[in-house]
């Protein structure tokens, strides 16, 4: 009787900790697989592989005749891509006087040439700048005025755009390396005439590499204006590295990358993770939802990495056999909203999905490990033990963290959203943008919790429920995301303000049914005796703007309430969308095959919310 008591203690307790701690053995699993990793990576540092750049050395050693880069009809193998890194190492070397800490940008398309000018330069010690490929001209020369770059090396496709801002360049005698066997002019050195004579034998000597140093700048939105370079630091690279292999893939799969390599998703995250693993890589140019199946069949993809964005488009595309016919196991990324990932998991097969939460300026991350469809990852015990960091409650009016009355910041009620923070630690590492101490410290929130302590301001709304769930609730501030890109209000309102017919403008994003993130749309206020003028605003912002950024909706107003109460402001229109029965105000909408701003009628606002017309 002794022995069925304990037994029927023991099954109380099984059932206990079922009910009340259902995730606590799938917590425990993923803590423990995190703390193995970590052990891996102490391991594998105190062998010398301490960069991203070490990493793929040893795979080219281990695995040199292994696949690495399947583009279009070539396959390169990771000896290739070194060998090919090490030609444009010794071309720079040679025919430029770049040294180690120089900052080199780069603006190149996805191509294999991206992987290998970007080690190459690694390999002379350079801090590489990524650059938008969508970017105008503006834009372009203030990414590269901002991060100090004195060289810039362009994909052979993108010449046209850096044309256009070549006088300043010259000015600020930045020397231009396009990758082409010619140049278009004597303002360009053509680089790849230079590198078929290169040797790609291994330097004699690679730079050292201190883990807490930069090892890179990529570009965020910029809430006050335009982008800003955000330095990441060895650390943070090879901690991206862990996606996949957390995620479950190995080194027998198959990845497939479709998103811009310029942005950390793609390059930290997708190209290092296949290097960490020694997987082979398929990279396509440009995502094509018509495409997409039909790649993963033709190159047995296993592994797909998305954005919600990507998901959604493949939802909304026609069926085509390929989609049921692939032998794609996992997708993992970010954005996913819980409608289309039930939908995208319902039409193409068993996929398992792993969506996560990261940023480019600090290592705090989650990732939703288990099958719950929605979160974007766990705040266990476990999970804070790895990960520290609070949700803080905050003033609806301003977004800033609410204090009390000896300045202390409070923690949010579980359901209750927050700004997510966490405080810097050697692991947790913030190493500020290029050339901006001001925007620097504005990411930063001292004395949180007691004198002196510091914490990292994500600038992102969390919800952490009753199960310990987390989910992404909103982005404050003044950016939005659209089309997977961050949008800033800012640069957009200064871009209007340039229209000769626009006296004010106050840009922000919007919901619309089926879609991630929010559409742009701007409240305007017209210059006394002007009219609207949609196709000259049209023609603007295509010279001025990636299409990402263009506002969808225009809202005519009499006037900007520019008072203290301007948060207030926006916050009233954001609620009020492009909904015709709350305003009185006249609307207009974004005709893309018109190239002109048309009024917004009731048959059209029904078109945009029932999905018939495509934003």
């Amino acid at each position: 009787s002794k022995w069925y008591a304990q037994g029927a203690g023991l099954m109380a307790l099984v059932f206990y900790q079922r009910m009340a701690y259902p995730f606590f053995w799938v917590d425990l699993g993923y803590h423990l697989k995190l703390r193995r990793y970590r052990k891996t990576l102490q391991a594998s540092m105190r062998q010398g592989i301490i960069s991203y750049l070490d990493c793929f050395l040893y795979q080219a050693r281990k695995n040199p005749n292994k696949p690495f880069i399947i583009f279009e009809d070539q396959t390169l193998t990771y000896q290739d891509v070194d060998q090919r890194s090490n030609k444009f190492a010794n071309a720079f070397m040679t025919e430029s006087s770049l040294k180690k800490g120089d900052i080199v940008a780069q603006l190149i398309s996805n191509e294999p040439d991206f992987i290998s000018v970007w080690l190459g330069l690694c390999k002379l010690g350079c801090e590489v700048a990524f650059l938008n490929v969508n970017s105008k001209a503006k834009s372009l020369l203030h990414c590269l005025q901002s991060c100090g770059a004195k060289t810039l090396v362009v994909g052979a496709d993108l010449v046209c755009l850096v044309e256009e801002v070549l006088p300043d360049i010259k000015k600020d005698s930045i020397a231009v390396w396009v990758v082409d066997h010619t140049s278009p002019s004597e303002d360009f050195n053509s680089l790849l005439d230079k590198v078929e004579h290169m040797s790609g034998e291994t330097l004699r000597e690679l730079p050292k590499v201190d883990i807490m140093s930069n090892f890179l700048l990529i570009f965020t939105s910029g809430t006050t204006g335009l982008s800003k370079a955000a330095h990441i630091g060895h650390l943070k690279a090879i901690l991206s590295m862990a996606f996949f292999p957390m995620c479950g893939a190995t080194s027998d799969d198959i990845i497939y990358i479709t998103l811009p390599l310029y942005h950390m998703s793609a390059s930290l995250l997708g190209i290092g993770g296949c290097i960490h693993l020694g997987a082979t890589c398929v990279l396509k140019k440009k995502f094509s939802a018509s495409q997409f199946w039909k790649d993963c069949v033709q190159h047995k993809v296993t592994v797909v990495q998305y954005i919600g964005e990507l998901c959604r488009y493949l939802v909304n595309h026609p069926m085509v056999p390929e989609e049921r016919a692939h032998s794609v196991w996992l997708a993992a990324g970010s954005g996913l909203r819980s409608d289309v990932w039930k939908e995208f998991v319902k039409r193409f097969g068993r996929i398992k999905i792993r969506e996560g939460y990261g940023l480019t300026e600090a290592s705090i991350g989650f990732l939703n490990y288990t099958d719950e469809v929605g979160p974007i990852g766990r705040a266990s015990y476990f999970n804070k033990l790895s990960m520290p960091f609070e949700l803080l409650r905050y003033d609806p009016q301003t977004y800033e963290p609410a204090r009390t009355d000896s300045g202390r910041c409070l923690r949010v009620q579980i359901g209750e959203p927050g700004i997510l923070v966490a405080p810097l630690t050697a692991m947790n590492q913030f190493l500020g943008y290029a050339g901006s101490k001001v925007q620097s410290e504005k990411k930063l929130l001292r004395d949180v919790f007691k004198t002196g302590d510091v914490y990292f301001n994500t600038g992102d709304l969390l919800l952490h429920d009753h199960r310990d769930f987390l989910y992404f609730h909103d982005r404050i501030g003044d950016t939005f995301r659209w089309k997977g890109e961050n949008v800033s209000t800012t640069e957009v309102s200064e871009v209007l303000g340039l229209v000769d017919f626009i006296k004010e403008a106050n840009v922000y994003g919007v919901t619309v049914p089926g879609y991630e993130g929010r559409a742009g749309m701007a409240a305007i206020v017209l210059k006394d005796d002007h009219k609207l003028k949609g196709t000259k605003l049209y023609n603007h912002l295509v010279k001025t703007l990636p299409a990402y950024a263009w506002p969808w909706f225009l809202r005519i107003q009499a006037s900007l309430d520019v008072t203290e109460t301007f948060k207030q402001q926006k916050m009233k229109l954001v609620q009020e969308g492009f909904n015709l029965t709350v305003t009185q105000d006249p609307l207009y909408f974004l005709d893309v095959s018109q190239k002109d701003y048309i009024l917004l009628t009731v048959p059209i606002y029904q078109d945009i919310v029932s999905g018939k017309i495509h934003l």
